[in-house]
C-alpha cells in the first residue's frame, strides 16, 4: 500500500527571529504551505531539498539543521489526486528538513521559472497550523512535533 505514495520532501525553513517560511499556493489561493516537492528517481532527499528550494523560493542559502527520522504520509483528497496525478498517487510520503535561513528577504523569489507561491511571508507556528490546508495539518503538527526539542534549544 505504501507504493500509493509518491516521494516527496518537505523544509521548515526558519529565521533568525524563528519565524517560518510559508507561501500562499497559485494553484489554491488562500492555502499556506511551507516549501515541497517530489523526489526525482536517483536522487537522496536532501539533494531534493536544496533543488526544492531554489525552485520554489529561488535560494539556497540555508543552513540545513536535521532530517526527519522517518517519513510522514499524507493522503490527497481524492479530485486533487486525479487532477494531479491521475490517481496514480493516494498522497506524498515526505522527510522533512529542519532548516536556517542564511539569507537576507531580498534573496528570496519567489518568481521562478516554475512558480508556485503567489506570495510569501514569514509565519509563526500557529499561523502555519492554522493557514495550512486541512489535508496536511496532521502531518504539519507531526513535523513541528518532532522538531520542537531544537527549535526549543534554538530559544524558538
Amino acid at each position: 500500500m505504501l507504493d500509493y505514495y509518491r516521494p516527496g520532501v518537505g523544509i521548515m525553513l526558519f529565521n533568525q527571529q524563528g519565524l517560518v517560511f510559508t507561501g500562499m499556493r497559485i494553484d489554491m489561493p488562500g492555502a499556506w504551505q511551507m516549501p515541497q516537492g517530489g523526489v526525482d528517481v536517483d536522487e537522496k532527499p536532501i539533494e531534493a531539498a536544496i533543488r526544492e528550494l531554489e525552485e520554489e523560493i529561488g535560494t539556497s542559502k540555508v543552513k540545513m539543521i536535521v532530517e526527519s527520522a522517518d517519513w510522514h504520509y499524507y493522503d490527497v483528497p481524492k479530485e486533487i489526486a486525479e487532477r494531479l496525478w491521475h490517481g496514480k498517487w493516494y498522497g506524498q510520503k515526505q522527510k522533512w528538513f529542519l532548516a536556517e535561513f542564511a539569507g537576507t528577504d531580498e534573496d528570496i523569489n519567489i518568481h521562478t521559472s516554475h512558480p508556485e507561491f503567489q506570495s510569501w511571508r514569514w509565519s509563526t507556528l500557529e499561523e502555519l497550523v492554522a493557514n495550512i490546508v486541512e489535508f496536511k495539518r496532521p502531518l504539519y503538527v507531526a513535523v513541528i512535533k518532532e522538531f520542537a526539542p531544537i527549535l526549543e534549544e534554538r530559544g524558538f
